[in-house]
């Protein structure tokens, strides 16, 4: 069975920065688009960003400029590096594999003073 497990989340300042890890296993990485997306309190869960097999990403406009998403499939991991961090980027942030359908549990991300 495929599974994802997060990890590098954490508590920042504003304006620190951050790099989280997601760790597959029972799958061909390599094939797989993979994503972030992250839920705040009280807020529906969103895409963060998403890669594909050929390294074409995307990103949500809110954190465009600010997050890189990269992978390494020799290592079957996906990162999101994160810098410039906001108090609004505060929340759990899920891995998720688009092709399987699955998803990690989740790495809290706190930014604050």
């Amino acid at each position: 069975q495929v599974q994802l497990v997060e990890s590098g989340g954490g508590l920042v300042q504003p304006g620190g920065s951050l790099r989280l890890s997601c760790a597959a296993s029972g799958t061909i990485f390599g094939i797989n688009t993979m994503g972030w997306f992250r839920q705040a309190p009280g807020k529906q869960r969103e895409l963060v960003a998403r890669i594909s097999s050929s390294d074409s990403t995307y990103y949500a406009d809110s954190v465009k400029g600010r997050f890189t998403i990269s992978r390494d499939n020799a290592k079957n991991t996906v990162y999101l590096q994160m810098n410039s961090l906001k108090p609004e980027d505060t929340a759990v942030y899920y891995c998720y594999d688009i092709g399987a359908t699955v998803w990690g549990q989740g790495t809290q991300v706190t930014v604050s003073s």
